[in-house]
Formats: C-alpha cells, structure tokens, sequence
C-alpha cells in the first residue's frame, strides 16, 4: 500500500455557505452514524472525470482544493468541486503522485514517489498552467514518501530510511530547490521500519518549527518529533498495532503544537485493526489508544478549524467523526476516501480511489 499510488477520481464538493465554525458546531451537536437517518456530517461527491486514485489532496478554502494522484494527475478545482481542472505536469503519465502541498490557488508543490528517480518534485506558481521539477532523487536506495510546509518557505520532505535512517529533504524558498539535511540528529530506525505513502500524512507540521512522522512496518509503531525544522528528531512509541509490513500508523495531524491524532491500521482488506487510532496531549512525546476507535483501517486524518474538539478521519472502508479530540470515533459514512483535509474557513474534503473526491457538509 505504501509504494501504490494515490489515486483520486471524485472530488467530494462540499455545498453550502457553511463557516467552519457552524460546520463544527453541527457535527458535534448531532454527529450522525452510518444509517441512522438524522443530522450529521456527510461527504458530498462530484464526478472529476478521472479514475486516478487521489492520496495527495490541499484544501486551500471552501470553494479551492488540489488533488494528486496516479498516472501523474494532478486536478484543481476553484469552484467548491462542481468542475475541476486537469493541471497535471506535462510528461508526468508514469509517475505516482502521493502529497500536494498548496498555498493558494496558484501555488502548489507535488511530490512523486518511488525507488531512484521516480522520487521528484514539482512546483507551479500559476495554477498548474506551467510546472518546474525542482527535485529528482539520484541515490538509488532513496524512496520519499510525503511533504509538508511550516509557511510559504519552509518545508521537509520525508523519505525511508536509508542506511538506518530516515531522510529528510528539505527547502527554504518554497520548493524551488531542496537539501538533503544531515542523518545526525534523527535516531535510528528500527527493523524493517518505514512511512506510507497512503495519505500524504506521514509527515505533518504545526507552526512554523514542529513536525512530526509516523512509522509502521516494524515491531512497533513510532512517531517522530522535530522541533527544529526536521534538524534534530526525538521519537515515542505509539500503542497504534504494527509488527508487520502492512500495519502501523499511516496519517497523523496536530491542530497545534501540542494536541495530536494518530491513526492507521492493518492497510489489508479484511484484516483487523484494533487501536487504529490513538491521540497525544504533550505534542508527540506519549500517545493513548482511542477508548473507542474507528472500526476499521484509517489512513487519512484532519482537525476540524476553529474546533479543539472535533476531527475526521478516513479509509477505504468509511469514515469517522470524533468530537472528543480523539478518545472515542462514531462511523457516519461508508464510502471510500485515502486522504483528508480540512482549509481555515472550514471547508473539509476528502479524496480516494477511483477518482472520488468530496466535500463536508452536513445533513
């Protein structure tokens, strides 16, 4: 599942003048479950056109969202997902792109992913009408897996381990070139040990200094605290089962620098996934298992704005709300998503496979 790319065929559009802050305040007074009929969260899809499978997905606001996926397809959309725009990089048909990173509805950077030079990068500052690759991963043991930003700026790129460690790209003129940095402050990695690439959420950031990784694929899932722009790491075990290539913690998101969510699973159809979710108070350094987690597999993860309390997650077998900040999910949807992310007007959407890509609203 790792090293599949993200496809994504409808972008879910999400209708209505709700703010994110009366989005939040229905969800959490009537947080809907699956079947039941009453209000609640729903995702509401728009037909994009494509089969691509979309794990990459920047909600910029409630009408703009960018989404990446396979056979190099990268969509926009700017009017709340009733139409999107094909802006893929020219040539780029082969590749797998797993994250995108937007800053406005000209600004983006893709990444793709993969062994050697499949590993790139790509940056367009005029809506995707024209695109640079910024990065081509020459070493050959090298395989990145996501981005994320700290601002306009600055950001790192997160790669498996090599040589025992994690690799860390990163840039300080906003994609347009990239280092890797020094493997002396990131701690070994464990055997077998790797990020996944299912939701462009195996590195997430808050602020403009903190970022975190999560890790599946060894005897225990881990995730990984910076404080200092992906400079020096530190790293805390996570009670999220892992054991196996195919288990570990696959999304995470922090609303700040303190409050986090981990979600993730066994990514195999029909397998179980007990403790799939698990949440942190102290930024990283100790996590609790959900007292209620979702039912299944989660790979995608993201904060309600404006809410200390609420956040969806997403799988390829539905979706989950909590309204606890994380201790305890309701199922209120069954569709399949990979990724998820929320803009700061409170606009939610989600993306997954075979071209599907949604918008949050409530019913």
């Amino acid at each position: 599942m790792r090293r599949t790319g993200k496809t994504l065929r409808r972008l879910c559009g999400l209708t209505g003048a709700l703010t994110g802050a009366v989005l939040a305040l229905a969800v959490t007074a009537a947080p809907a479950r699956a079947g039941s009929g009453g209000a609640g969260p729903a995702w509401e899809s728009r037909d994009a056109g494509t089969d691509a499978r979309f794990r990459g997905l920047a909600a910029v606001s409630r009408s703009t969202a960018w989404a990446a996926g396979t056979k190099g397809t990268v969509l926009l959309t700017r009017d709340g997902g009733r139409s999107w725009r094909n802006v893929s990089p020219p040539g780029a048909g082969a590749l797998e792109f797993r994250d995108v990173e937007a800053f406005d509805a000209r600004r983006a950077v893709v990444l793709a992913i993969g062994e050697g030079e499949a590993s790139r990068v790509f940056r367009t500052d005029d809506g995707g009408s024209t695109w640079t690759e910024t990065f081509r991963n020459t070493d050959p043991k090298a395989f990145y897996d996501c981005l994320t930003f700290f601002d306009p700026r600055h950001g790192i790129a997160l790669g498996d381990p090599v040589d025992g460690r994690f690799r860390i790209l990163a840039t300080g003129d906003g994609g347009r070139s990239w280092r890797v940095l020094p493997g002396r402050g990131m701690p070994a990695a464990l055997p077998g040990e790797a990020a996944f690439a299912a939701s462009g959420q195996c590195v997430v950031s808050s602020g403009r200094h903190d970022a975190w990784i999560a890790t599946g694929g060894a005897a225990s899932s881990r995730v990984l605290h910076s404080a200092d722009r992906g400079r020096t790491w530190t790293v805390a075990g996570t009670p999220v089962p892992a054991g196996d290539s195919a288990r570990g913690v696959f999304g995470l998101a922090f609303r700040d620098r303190t409050h986090g969510l981990a979600v993730g699973g066994d990514y195999r159809t029909g397998q179980p996934s007990e403790r799939a979710a698990a949440v942190s108070g102290d930024g990283g350094t100790t996590w609790t298992a959900a007292s209620r987690p979702p039912g299944s597999y989660r790979s995608g993860v993201a904060w309600l704005p404006r809410s200390r309390t609420t956040a969806l997650a997403v799988g390829p077998a539905g979706s989950d709300l909590t309204t606890d900040g994380g201790r305890t999910w309701r199922a209120f949807g069954t569709g399949s998503y990979d990724t998820v992310d929320c803009a700061p007007d409170g606009g939610c959407w989600a993306a997954g496979e075979k071209g599907r890509l949604a918008r949050l609203t409530s019913r």
